[in-house]
């Protein structure tokens, strides 16, 4: 098709606007449809290929699975480098590296003082202790701070949306202690993969990709005077460690893990096998208002 014409069409649909509209929509709205446009010209997409990409939309929405797909085709990823650069136009630097919130995130999980246990429900794996303190653009610790933190369980899935589970199983916030310090104990997560048949994995598939994350767990960390932190830690050793479908392992969130197996140590942890041990501290940008939100407005689960 004529380019020239094609610009008539877009042209004659721009044209049918008015001011009662959103400035910032139309502008969005009509880039993107420009953008489909040529594609469709350019790629030679036939109807039957535009109505089943139409279909797909449709089961992707019905899923509820437009998260992972996010994830997936790493637009996520994408915003948490574009809030880096932002940061780094101000002088920003250091500090703990964000990467993604994924799509499982759920609030109100039971709040206690410096330490908490996770793993509510019985699970089989190896027991898991992490620990550290928050510290501030100063260096200072922050007494007070909010550690909200939720894994998956041993077959890869989350409390609220696995019904085999109790409400907020592997899921607390802890307040940090007087001296900044966290402390949880819980089981070791595992990667999993995204649902086998659904929208994301068809396209995945379709792709010529996987759809596995490594094990990891997510973190929230926020606290007066300090940006938001999202971001989560991977476990080392996972085969998917540097191959997340998601791509959010980055450098600086990949902690050391210990094996404790000497018997004093399982005493005074009150475990009788064998555990693992993580430190991990989270540092902090101050606040600053000429900087892009670091609160995510965006659909999450309500319990």
């Amino acid at each position: 098709m004529d380019k020239q014409a094609i610009e008539a069409l877009l042209g004659k649909i721009e044209s049918t606007e008015t001011a009662s509209g959103n400035p910032r929509v139309q502008a969005i709205v009509n880039r993107i449809v420009r953008d489909l446009f040529m594609t469709i010209e350019e790629m030679d997409v036939q109807p039957d290929e535009f109505w089943k990409a139409a279909s797909y939309l449709t089961e992707a929405g019905r899923n509820g699975e437009w998260g992972l797909i996010a994830a997936g085709l790493g637009f996520e990823h994408l915003l948490d480098l574009r809030l880096d650069e932002a940061e780094a136009r101000q002088g920003i630097s250091g500090g703990t590296p964000r990467t993604i919130e994924g799509p499982l995130y759920v609030a109100g999980a039971p709040e206690s003082l410096g330490s908490a246990r996770l793993d509510q429900d019985e699970q089989p794996g190896d027991v898991l202790f992490m620990q550290g303190q928050v510290r501030g653009a100063d260096g200072k610790p922050v007494a007070g701070a909010l550690v909200e933190v939720w894994h998956a369980n041993h077959l890869g899935c989350y409390s609220f949306f696995d019904p085999s589970q109790s409400p907020y199983n592997l899921r607390r916030s802890i307040r940090t202690d007087a001296d900044g310090r966290y402390r949880f104990r819980s089981k070791m997560p595992v990667g999993y993969s995204v649902p086998p048949g659904g929208s994301t994995d068809k396209l995945l598939k379709a792709l010529g990709r996987h759809g596995t994350r490594p094990a990891h767990i997510h973190f929230f960390v926020t606290a007066p005077g300090h940006r938001k932190l999202t971001t989560q830690i991977n476990i080392a050793g996972d085969p998917y460690l540097w191959d997340d479908f998601a791509f959010a392992t980055r450098e600086g969130l990949v902690p050391s893990m210990e094996r404790i197996e000497d018997p004093a140590s399982l005493r005074a942890q009150e475990v009788e096998a064998p555990y693992y041990s993580i430190n991990f501290d989270f540092d902090l940008h101050a606040a600053q208002g000429d900087l892009p939100a670091d609160q995510v407005n965006r659909d999450r689960f309500q319990a």
